[in-house]
């Protein structure tokens, strides 16, 4: 079911049920950030919340109607923290659309990163595939007992699917994982692992995106061919070794990647780039 309230009281009590929040809740809160676009992770009232800025979104309706989409398909209780105004306006603007539509929308990323360690990119190769932790843990006996990902609220459902991140944040999970605990520290030192570089558009033609007004994720499992484009290793990007930091090994892969990229569609527009500096034919 989904509420809609016009404020969340700062404490543990659910305003719908008047008592504690179970597993079943997630919260989705409008704001007026103007520091942070969207804001995930359990709160201090106990409840997993999704914090959407209006101001740094352009389609922020559009977050809200995948919410309301993603809770309904997965049988979560959704509290929206908004004016009835902005509810109904967000209904508007979603007419037509759905959380796990079949076309890639103009303010999605076309490119979606997930990160890996180096024993489960081994694994990952073998397979063929990315599997999300749900997965992994039925074909593998011996698999960990619990997802990085709890230890910062995360909702159980969400090892049904794989999960991506941009900028230095799928490195974060890696090196936590690592560490055994949620280590923020972009500076820290870790044993680099992969950066996958995936053709949204192509998934989401494909029909193999979910949104739930955060994320964009897939379920279950999702083939490398046809969609993963590249990946970045230490010893592709020229580092001296596996050890590196989130922010070294993230910035260096985007800045290879975007090279790449650029190289791979002049390829394909049959544009020869012989006249470019031989450092970036390299």
């Amino acid at each position: 079911m989904i509420y809609r309230v016009d404020y969340l009281p700062e404490n543990k009590i659910n305003p719908i049920t008047g008592q504690e929040y179970d597993s079943s809740w997630i919260v989705f809160t409008l704001t007026c950030s103007v520091d942070n676009r969207a804001i995930t992770g359990i709160g201090k009232e106990g409840v997993y919340f999704i914090r959407v800025s209006r101001f740094l979104n352009d389609d922020w309706q559009l977050s809200v109607g995948d919410f309301i989409g993603y809770c309904e398909a997965n049988a979560l209780n959704g509290i929206l923290v908004m004016s009835e105004s902005d509810y109904n306006d967000s209904l508007r603007k979603y007419d037509g659309h759905s959380y796990n539509e079949s076309v890639l929308r103009k303010d999605e990323a076309p490119v979606l990163i997930h990160s890996t360690t180096a024993d489960c990119w081994k694994s990952i190769q073998h397979d063929g595939a990315l599997k999300s932790w749900n997965q992994l843990k039925r074909d593998l006996a011996e698999w960990e007992s619990k997802p990085i990902g709890a230890q910062l609220g995360d909702l159980a459902e969400f090892s049904d699917y794989i999960m991506f991140g941009g900028g230095v944040s799928g490195e974060i999970v890696v090196s936590s994982k690592l560490s055994g605990f949620i280590n923020m520290d972009v500076n820290a030192e870790y044993h680099t692992g992969a950066r996958l570089y995936f053709d949204a558009k192509k998934m989401a033609e494909d029909g193999m995106l979910v949104r739930d007004g955060a994320h964009v994720k897939v379920k279950g499992s999702l083939p490398l061919e046809p969609y993963l484009m590249w990946v970045a290793t230490w010893d592709k990007l020229g580092l001296k070794s596996p050890l590196s930091t989130p922010k070294i090994f993230a910035e260096s892969a985007d800045d290879r990647f975007r090279v790449v990229y650029r190289y791979d569609l002049l390829i394909d527009e049959d544009n020869d780039p012989v006249h470019d500096p031989e450092s970036l034919q390299e």
